[in-house]
Formats: C-alpha cells, sequence, structure tokens
C-alpha cells in the first residue's frame, strides 16, 4: 500500500466524520467541507490505487519481458546446435557418398580394362544407338 492510498483513505474517513457531526449540529458548512474531503479522498485514494496498478503492471512486463528474451536465447542456441548438427551429418553423408562414388567409379575403370574388347563393343553399339535415334527423319 502506497502513501496516496493510506492518506486517501484517512482523508475520506475524515470527511465521513465531518459530513456526520456537520449533520449533527446542523452546520451546513462543515456538511460540504467533510463532503469536499470525501470526495477528496476517495481521488487520492483511487490514484493510489491506478499507481499500484501501473507499478505491477510494468514489474509484470519487465518480468514478462526477460522471460521471452531468455526463451527466445534458449529457442536460438537450440536452432544454432541442431544446424551444426545437421551441417556435420550432411557433410560426414557427403564424404561417404563421395567415398563410394570413387570405389565404384574405379571398380569401373578396372573391369573396362580387363575386359576391352567387351567394352568397347558395348560402347560402339551404344553410340551407334545414340546416332540413329538422333537422326533427322526423312
Amino acid at each position: 500500500m502506497n502513501s496516496d492510498r493510506l492518506e486517501g483513505g484517512i482523508r475520506h474517513l475524515r470527511g465521513r466524520v465531518k459530513t456526520a457531526t456537520g449533520a449533527l449540529r446542523g452546520a451546513p458548512g462543515r456538511q460540504a467541507e467533510g463532503a469536499f474531503d470525501q470526495a477528496a479522498g476517495a481521488a487520492q485514494y483511487a490514484y493510489g490505487r491506478a499507481r499500484e496498478t501501473a507499478h505491477d503492471l510494468r514489474r509484470e512486463g519487465e518480468h514478462l519481458y526477460e522471460e521471452g528474451r531468455d526463451r527466445a536465447r534458449a529457442l536460438a542456441d537450440e536452432a544454432r546446435s541442431r544446424g551444426e548438427a545437421f551441417a556435420d551429418e550432411a557433410y560426414e553423408r557427403g564424404r561417404h557418398v563421395r567415398s563410394r562414388a570413387v570405389h565404384h567409379g574405379q571398380d569401373i575403370a578396372r573391369r573396362a580394362d580387363d575386359n576391352r574388347a567387351t567394352t568397347l563393343a558395348l560402347v560402339a553399339a551404344v553410340a551407334f544407338g545414340i546416332g540413329w535415334l538422333a537422326r533427322p527423319n526423312r
């Protein structure tokens, strides 16, 4: 509770007392003064509540900001680590595929070298087929 709420509550009560005593004594001036103090006290009390609410909202907003910032950092760290893991896996798979391709290429070259006549006949047949398919229609 802040000072405005406390002072506003006290002033409001003091105004009620003045209004009641003014009514009992038949003093309209005291009644009016009491009504003024009641209204002023209620306004000061409401101002104090508004200040507290604004302070609470600000504190809650700061908390939410910090929580959001921390969560964003955690998500960014997680995304970074996942991206690094993905890149590492892709690199390793690429090395593996490259190694297999080199091995298969060497194996094919070795077989072609061992079977030169068959390879030559196969290449000639493929070249003839491509040439026949590529010829213009008459």
